[in-house]
């Protein structure tokens, strides 16, 4: 199973090395796809975890006990192309870069592949093309 989390470190916690606890204690695999830590300051990570149900489970009880925020994004960004003005509001606020405009052309392009789900882009839009689709997360 692979789950796509959000990590908050209070400015305590920045130093903590969270990530080698995760792959050697909960076995898990850990693809940072997005950071922004500094020391002193909050810091935030979004990751791909993957591994057993129960130890992605335990992992989180463990991640929240030692007082790191999380957020599982549990969704899929849909992007009605067809109805796209492609002004490019959407690639500004993209952390990822899932979404760019491409030259000569000047289209828009959606990666779904770098998408972190943050919804970002879905509060830019002017002409509400993107969406957030939930999705139950399977175990």
């Amino acid at each position: 199973m692979t789950m796509k989390v959000s990590l908050t470190f209070p400015p305590s916690k920045v130093t903590f090395p969270l990530m080698t606890v995760l792959v050697r204690k909960y076995e898990l695999e850990v693809n940072i796809l997005h950071a922004d830590v500094h020391l002193n300051k909050t810091g935030k990570l979004i990751v791909d975890l993957s591994g057993e149900k129960n130890k992605l489970d335990e992992a989180l009880q463990f991640i929240e006990q030692q007082g790191i925020n999380y957020h599982v994004f549990n969704g899929t960004l849909t992007w009605e192309e067809d109805k796209c003005v492609h002004c490019g509001a959407c690639t500004s606020v993209c952390p990822s870069g899932a979404l760019t405009i491409s030259a000569p052309e000047y289209s828009l392009a959606f990666d779904n592949e770098k998408c972190l789900v943050c919804g970002l882009c879905i509060k830019a839009c002017p002409v509400r093309v993107l969406h957030l689709d939930q999705r139950e997360i399977e175990g």
